[in-house]
Formats: structure tokens, sequence, C-alpha cells
């Protein structure tokens, strides 16, 4: 005969047990929901700290804590009009503006100096179509009709293994992703008129991941790298760029870049998709020349306080070529330092000093004549100084004016005396 016996101790062991398994579970779980809302406290709190600091929200500001690293095209599209599931933003600038004798504008001339409308729609579960028509540029002299980013993004990828924001992935026109000028080039986001001399920003097709681990950030780029049409490569060879951020603090904000432009061909490349100095990396060498390339490296810092910031950049361009007549390399170094201070009733001021230097010339157009300064005459250095006083109606619109003193050297010795830039301009977005 079995006899079973029911023993109270061993039943309260093994339901104690239960109860410490199905604890531990839950805690894990919250830690797991702790660390989440840590990443978005430490995201918020560098959001405000960016506001606090430059008094108008920026592109980068608008984006969603799964956009940690790299802007929405769309400048405000999580808070922008809504028709049914597309989101429409837009932002410009429209201003007067007069250069010495030798600048774009020799006589003072109205113009509409940035108009884009940006769109976005949710197309699948955190993945979204993002495209940006850009009206007017300054860069560009006509009226016609231009695609500034168009891509699908694939957000938070990183849920895949439970982490929010540490992987998105970006394909199609995207913004180069070098440096850090870029993120606030827009009118609406620039304190002043003008950009630095050596300006670095494009858009290239190609392929982009981007995210944040704690309080690093990244984003690197696979793009064709040729400026001839904007999609269509040219040789086998792409463009790769990069970028790494670290805010070891509220007030602190680091990052270093590198960037090859790849192997471009003179005759169908002709030019890199990146611009550089207002105009873009292009072929020194002779007709005998088969490619041309460049390399970059740049290392940005920001220090933000509660009414305004300092930041600044240094870097190196390495050009390069195959020319078989002579050796045509060389390295242009170039930096930029700017200031901003926000004063009482809705008044700031901000300055900028920029400069690029090149021992043995090279295409620095600047303010200039871009066919003078891009094509015929290089320059071994051009630096500009701008200083600025704006004012803030309110997030959406902003009133400014500039003058900015631009001076430089001609390879052949000649000064560049004569392209100093005035501007007025009212820049505004929806």
């Amino acid at each position: 005969m079995i006899v079973f016996c029911w023993n109270p101790l061993l039943a309260a062991e093994a339901d104690l047990e239960h109860r410490l398994q199905s604890l531990e579970e839950q805690n894990a779980q919250l830690m797991n929901e702790v660390q989440r809302q840590q990443e978005l406290i430490d995201l918020l709190s560098r959001r405000v700290a960016d506001f606090g600091s430059q008094g108008v929200w920026t592109n980068s500001e608008f984006q969603s804590s799964s956009t940690v690293g790299e802007p929405d095209a769309a400048a405000v599209s999580r808070s922008s009009a809504k028709l049914g599931n597309l989101h429409l933003s837009g932002q410009g600038g429209i201003g007067l503006f007069r250069t010495g004798s030798e600048g774009f504008s020799p006589h003072p001339s109205f113009r509409v100096d940035e108009a884009r409308l940006f769109l976005e729609s949710e197309v699948f579960n955190n993945t979204y179509f993002s495209a940006e028509t850009d009206l007017a540029t300054r860069e560009n002299n006509s009226l016609d009709l231009k695609l500034g980013e168009v891509y699908l993004d694939f957000e938070d990828v990183s849920q895949l293994w439970g982490r929010n924001g540490q992987l998105n992935v970006r394909i199609g026109r995207l913004n180069i992703p070098f440096g850090e000028e870029y993120l606030n080039r827009y009118a609406v986001s620039n304190p002043l008129i003008s950009h630095s001399v050596s300006d670095l920003w494009g858009f290239d097709s190609g392929l982009e991941l981007y995210g944040a681990l704690g309080k690093f950030n990244y984003v690197i780029a696979v793009q064709n790298g040729s400026g001839a049409n904007g999609v269509q490569s040219f040789t086998d060879d792409k463009s790769v760029a990069g970028r790494i951020g670290y805010d070891p603090a509220s007030w602190l904000h680091l990052s270093l870049s590198g960037m090859r432009t790849g192997n471009l061909d003179p005759s169908q490349d002709k030019i890199s998709a990146i611009w550089f100095g207002n105009g873009f990396f292009r072929s020194l060498g002779s007709a005998e020349t088969k490619s041309f390339h460049a390399n970059l490296v740049e290392g940005d810092v920001r220090v933000n306080w509660r009414s305004g910031h300092v930041s600044g950049f240094g870097g190196c361009a390495r050009y390069g070529d195959d020319d078989p007549s002579r050796n045509n390399s060389q390295d242009v170094f170039y930096y930029s330092v700017e200031a901003v201070q926000n004063l009482p009733a809705r008044f700031y001021v901000a300055a900028r000093f920029s400069d690029v230097l090149s021992g043995a010339g090279f295409p620095i157009v600047g303010n200039g004549d871009f066919g003078d300064y891009f094509f015929d005459q290089l320059s071994v250095r051009l630096w500009r100084l701008s200083l600025g006083v704006g004012y803030r109606f309110s997030e959406q619109l902003v009133l400014k004016t500039e003058y900015s003193i631009e001076r430089g050297r001609e390879a052949g010795g000649g000064s560049r005396d004569h392209e100093d830039l005035l501007g007025t301009e009212a820049v505004f977005q929806f």
C-alpha cells in the first residue's frame, strides 16, 4: 500500500521559490523599462539644452526619440500639419543682399534665399517615407524645382534585440553625414545668414545607418559620390562618410567625422557630390588625368549655456589624382569658430570666424564669382568674419541682419578684398 504524505513545509518552500522566480522576472522587466526611460530622459535633456542655447527649434529638435544621431528631412514632420496620414511642413528665408563688386550680388538684390517643403508619411510600422522639395537655394541661381532628401526610414531596427534607437536604417537620397555644420545649415536653424568658408554639405544617393548607444551616437553612409547628376555613379568606387558623437554632459558635445569621396572620373563624374568652399572637389590634373579623389577628417565641439553657445570645428581635406604629368596632391586645412548669445527682449547676437588655407592653391569660391574662382583662379587662403544680430518674433519667424568681411589671396598673388556681404533676411517655418 502506497501512502501519500503532505508536508506543509515543503509546500511552503515550493511556493516561496515560485514567488521569488516571479519577482526576479518582474524585476528584470522593470530594469529594462527603466533603462529605456533613462535613454529617453538623456535625449530630452540634450534637446532642452539645445533649445536653451539656440532659442529656436531646429530640424534635429523635432525628431522622435528613435532618430538620435541624424535629423529627419521633414523639419517639423512629427509636429506639422496632418493631411490624413501625410505630414506637411516647410521653411525658408526671404531677404535683401549686397556684396562687394566681385561677389555674387554686386548690386542690391531682393531674393528668395531658401524655400522648402517637407512631406512625410508612415508606410508601415516604424517605417516612414520622407521627401524634401527644394524650391529655392542660395547656391542655385535658377528657380527650377530640385530634390533634397528623399528616403525610406526604417526606425528602431534595434527593437529586434529589445533596444530603442540603437540602429536605424535609411535608403534613398540623403544628406552626406560629414561634419556638423550641415545639421544647422538651413536659414531657420542658422543664427547667421552666411555659412563658414568651408561649408561642407550635399545630398547623395545611398544607404545610411544611424543610432545611439548611451552617451554616444553615430551615423555612417555609403553613397555614390558623383556630383554629375545626383542619381548615377560612373565608377565602381563609392563614397563613405561617417560621424561619431559623444555627449559627456548636457552642456558639452563632441564629434569626429571622416570621409572619402571615392575615385571620381573627371570626364563623367566631373565633380564630387559634397560641396566645399561654395564649390566642389574637382580634378586639378591635366587632360590625361583619369581619376581624382579627396579624403577628409574633421573634429567638432560645442559648449552650451542657458543663454547661448560657442562651437567650433577644424579639419583637413587631402586631395589626390593619377595625373601622370605632375603631382597635384595637397592638403587643404579649414576651421571655424562660432558664438551665439541670447539677449533680453528676444534679441540675440552671433559671430563666426572661418578660414580655409591651401599651400598650392585650391578652388575656393566663397562669396566670389563662381566662374572665376571655381574654374579659373585658385586661391591659397580665404577667411570670413561674420557678425550678426537677430530678433525672434516666435519659434516660427526670425529676422536677422549680418555683415561679413571676406578676404583672401589668389595663388598668383592677387588679393580678394571685394566680396564683403551685407544682408537682411526674414526666416520662417511652419
